[in-house]
C-alpha cells in the first residue's frame, strides 16, 4: 500500500469532517442567537455547540493537521519551498484561528453572554467557504 497515498486520503476525511464543523457550528450560532427567552431550546443548542465542537471538530482539525505534516514530510520538507505549499499553509493557518475564534463564541453561549446577532453569525459563516475554495484551487493549480 501507498504511504502517501493513505496520508492523502485520511487528510481529505479529516478535512471535510473539520469542514463540515466549521460551516456547521456558525449555523448553530445563528439559531442560538435568534432563541430570545427560551431557555430548554438554548440549553439544547448549548450541548449541540459543545459536542459539535470537542468531540467533531477538534478531532478533525487535529488530524487534519498530522495527515498534513505527514503528507509533507513523505514527500520530503522541500516541498515547503514551493509557492502553492506556502499559500496553503498560511490559508490553514487562518482557518485553524477562525476554528479557535469559534470557541469564543461558544463560550459566550455557553456563559449566556452573547451579543452578537445572528446576522453577524451569518455573515462569519462565509469565512471556511471562501478559504475552502482558494485552498483548492491553490493545491489544484499550484502556482509557481
Amino acid at each position: 500500500m501507498n504511504v502517501y497515498l493513505t496520508f492523502k486520503a485520511l487528510h481529505l476525511i479529516a478535512v471535510i469532517s473539520w469542514m463540515a464543523g466549521l460551516l456547521y457550528l456558525p449555523r448553530i450560532f445563528v439559531y442560538h442567537s435568534e432563541t430570545n427567552d427560551n431557555k430548554g431550546q438554548s440549553e439544547t443548542f448549548k450541548l449541540m455547540e459543545k459536542r459539535l465542537y470537542f468531540y467533531i471538530m477538534n478531532p478533525a482539525m487535529i488530524l487534519s493537521w498530522v495527515f498534513g505534516l505527514l503528507l509533507i514530510h513523505s514527500q520530503g520538507l522541500s516541498s515547503l519551498s514551493f509557492l502553492w505549499m506556502k499559500i496553503k499553509l498560511g490559508l490553514v493557518i487562518i482557518l485553524t484561528a477562525y476554528h479557535f475564534y469559534l470557541l469564543i463564541f461558544l463560550k459566550d453561549f455557553q456563559y449566556d453572554n452573547n451579543t452578537k446577532s445572528s446576522r453577524f453569525f451569518r455573515i462569519i459563516n462565509e469565512v471556511p467557504t471562501i478559504l475552502l475554495i482558494i485552498i483548492i484551487f491553490v493545491v489544484v493549480f499550484k502556482p509557481l
